[in-house]
């Protein structure tokens, strides 16, 4: 079973609906014994670093979620993956999970407007398990202002947007898309099905 945590600032039901159309069990769950007995975890994220981080301890899973890191896949999505880093830095300066080497900073792209909005191509750079199903070059689509700084050995795919942007990264069990794989058509299906295959 792949539990999506609810802890009141993800977009959780496109990630349930894409899930349900693969056929994999899944469950929106704010529970702690949810995520214990859980295969995989989602991790999904809408809106600013500083509340999401902050509603995600007032849910008291931020414990659960560093313990079950160690045993099973977790991938985050937009400002899900944001959180896995170190530091945000949206409105002021804010620890995240600290799964990832690194801090998330506005994105500063050359004469191209923010936030970022639209499909892009993934730009591969390490061997990822995630990206087994998908060809350098496929298209994902991206909603966001802020990107990834952070060691070029944790990300397995750029894109391009007027500056390299991390658009998936990766350290042992946890994973992250600053994209919507969920919204991505049949590459963002591909990674879903290689999620669920780890």
């Amino acid at each position: 079973m792949i539990a999506i945590i609810d802890y009141g600032a993800g977009n959780l039901f496109s990630v349930k609906n894409a899930l349900d159309f693969l056929g994999y069990e899944n469950k929106i769950t704010s529970s702690a014994d949810d995520l214990r007995t859980a295969d995989r975890l989602i991790l999904p994220g809408v809106g600013a670093f500083p509340d999401a981080m902050r509603m995600l301890h007032a849910s008291g899973l931020v414990d659960v979620i560093k313990e079950q890191t160690q045993k099973k896949p977790l991938l985050g999505i937009c400002l899900g993956m944001q959180m896995l880093f170190e530091k945000g830095y949206e409105f002021s300066e804010t620890d995240g999970l600290g799964f990832i080497k690194g801090s998330v900073k506005l994105m500063t792209p050359e004469a191209l407007p923010i936030p970022h909005i639209g499909w892009n191509s993934l730009e591969f750079n390490e061997p990822c398990p995630l990206l087994k199903n998908c060809k350098n070059g496929d298209h994902v689509y991206f909603v966001h202002s802020y990107a990834a700084d952070c060691p070029k050995e944790n990300v397995a795919a750029y894109c391009d947007y007027g500056m390299k942007v991390p658009a998936l990264v990766f350290s042992g069990n946890v994973y992250g898309a600053q994209f919507h794989p969920e919204k991505s058509g049949e590459t963002g299906l591909n990674i879903l099905r290689s999620f669920h295959s780890l």
